[in-house]
C-alpha cells in the first residue's frame, strides 16, 4: 500500500514558483522604491507627484508595505519547502496588504495621486492574491501536505 500523504501535488508546485515570481516583482519593486533608484523610477514614468507621494509615506505604511512583501516572499519559500509556517506567514502578508491598502485609500490621497480606478484594481489584485495565497497554503496544511 502506497502512503499517499508523503506525495507533493503538483499544483503545489506550480503555485509555489509562480507565487515566487509574483512576490520577486513585488520586491523589486520595494527595493527599487525605498533605494529611490533614479533608472527604475524614470522608468515607471511616475509624475512629481507620485514620486512625492511615495518618498513621503510614513514610516508604519513603510513597514506595512515590508510585511506584505517580505512576509509573502516567505511565504512562497515555505510552501516550496512544504512547510506549515507558509500560512500564518501568508496571513501577515495580507495583514501588510490590508494596511497598505487603508493608508492608500482611506488615509491619504493615494487614490487620486497613484492613479485612480486603475491603482485601486491593481491594488485589489494583490489583495485577491494575497487572500488566495494564505488560503492555499492553509488547505495544504489542513490536508496535510505541509510539515
Amino acid at each position: 500500500m502506497t502512503n499517499t500523504s508523503n506525495i507533493t501535488p503538483r499544483h503545489l508546485w506550480i503555485v509555489g514558483v509562480l507565487s515566487l515570481l509574483w512576490n520577486s516583482i513585488g520586491a523589486l519593486d520595494y527595493v527599487m522604491t525605498q533605494t529611490k533608484n533614479k533608472a527604475y523610477m524614470a522608468a515607471g514614468n511616475f509624475s512629481q507627484a507620485q514620486l512625492d507621494y511615495f518618498y513621503s509615506l510614513p514610516t508604519w505604511m513603510i513597514l506595512a508595505w515590508a510585511t506584505a512583501i517580505w512576509a509573502s516572499m516567505l511565504g512562497s519559500v515555505l510552501l516550496l519547502f512544504k512547510r506549515k509556517l507558509s500560512a500564518p506567514v501568508f496571513l501577515v502578508s495580507l495583514i501588510g496588504v490590508v494596511l497598505s491598502n487603508v493608508y492608500n485609500y482611506g488615509l491619504s490621497n493615494g487614490y487620486e495621486i497613484l492613479g485612480g480606478a486603475s491603482a485601486a484594481a491593481f491594488s485589489a489584485t494583490i489583495f485577491l492574491i494575497a487572500v488566495a495565497l494564505y488560503l492555499y497554503a492553509r488547505k495544504m496544511s489542513h490536508k496535510g501536505v505541509l510539515n
